[in-house]
């Protein structure tokens, strides 16, 4: 069976070197969760005594007790509580790298419904649709784009992204990563209305925002009032795609997702600005999907390779 002492190793700083394997972690949940060694052996198909000889074998080679155990009773000691639960997530690691690794020898294929804001659709996967048609080339895909939270069922709609904190939901959500927000400009813009240099300044200026949802508006800026800067915007589009052709033309500043802007800052048509004062925030971005049973192995695979694709946003900060 497969060692765990590597995994187990900081758990632990027993005098012997660690090598208890999956199968007696098994069989020592089993105990725990049945709560008899009788209950256990007629669980994992062995003898009592086998059990108990795991049991004891385990305890060796961690150098100390994890149940006490009488003919009554057993008790599970503070070591034992202790590594019981870290045990657990162990073979839960186990079971899902074994899935993960039967996915791949499988063929992935049939029709794939993806739905996005448009901005994020054609910023963030029409970029990698190629790699993802050549890695997965049994995988139809069908890309649809809405800036509107829609019905995935009414839709038809396998994997939907969603940008920002997520409404509560009965859908099943995989966070895929975190897009800063940047403050930007163009310099034909900057050249014309000059450059703001604190927070108070963006009330001399034109500002691009959101028609709806206000939250939107909610700029990151550091201020006297927090960490959000309420902006007042002069023109206005429902779309982040519509607001960045706007700011690219040089009609104002705006606030969007670096995911949609990068590629603009990196050559120099849109300005980043007030860096000093950026609260750091990022959206969050997630797949969200409804999973009855096992999840289809074309949607685990395109939810793996977002992610592998969103990894400079996977920053853990919320």
């Amino acid at each position: 069976m497969t060692s765990v002492g590597a995994a187990l190793s900081a758990s632990f700083s027993g005098k012997t070197r660690l090598k208890a394997r999956s199968d007696e972690l098994q069989v020592f949940i089993s105990v725990i969760e049945c709560g008899s060694i009788s209950a256990a052996a007629e669980q994992v198909g062995q003898t009592p005594s086998a059990i108990s000889r795991t049991l004891s074998r385990l305890e060796t080679k961690l150098d100390t007790t994890l149940i006490n155990r009488t003919t009554r009773r057993m008790d599970l000691t503070e070591e034992g509580k202790y590594f019981f639960e870290r045990a657990k997530q162990i073979l839960q690691q186990m079971e899902e790298l074994e899935e993960r690794l039967a996915l791949r020898q499988q063929t992935p294929s049939g029709r794939l419904r993806v739905n996005a804001a448009a901005p994020f659709m054609l910023h963030a996967i029409v970029p990698h649709v190629s790699e993802f048609r050549a890695r997965y080339p049994d995988i139809s895909l069908e890309l649809n784009t809405d800036d509107l939270l829609i019905d995935l069922l009414e839709q038809s709609t396998d994997v939907a992204i969603r940008i920002g904190v997520l409404a509560d939901s009965t859908l099943h959500a995989r966070l895929l990563g975190r897009s800063p927000l940047n403050i930007l400009a163009s310099p034909e813009y900057l050249r014309r209305r000059g450059t703001p240099l604190q927070v108070e300044d963006l009330d001399e200026h034109s500002l691009l925002g959101f028609t709806q949802p206000d939250h939107l508006n909610q700029w990151p800026l550091r201020n006297a009032d927090g960490d959000r800067w309420p902006a007042s915007p002069s023109l206005s589009a429902s779309s982040g795609e519509t607001l960045r052709q706007l700011a690219l033309a040089g009609e104002g500043i705006a606030c969007l997702s670096d995911f949609m802007t990068r590629h603009d800052i990196d050559q120099g048509r849109l300005v980043p600005l007030l860096a000093q004062a950026n609260s750091g925030y990022r959206q969050p971005i997630h797949a969200v999907y409804y999973r009855n049973s096992q999840l289809a192995l074309r949607i685990q695979c395109f939810l793996d390779f977002m992610q592998e694709k969103l990894a400079p946003y996977a920053h853990p900060q919320t």
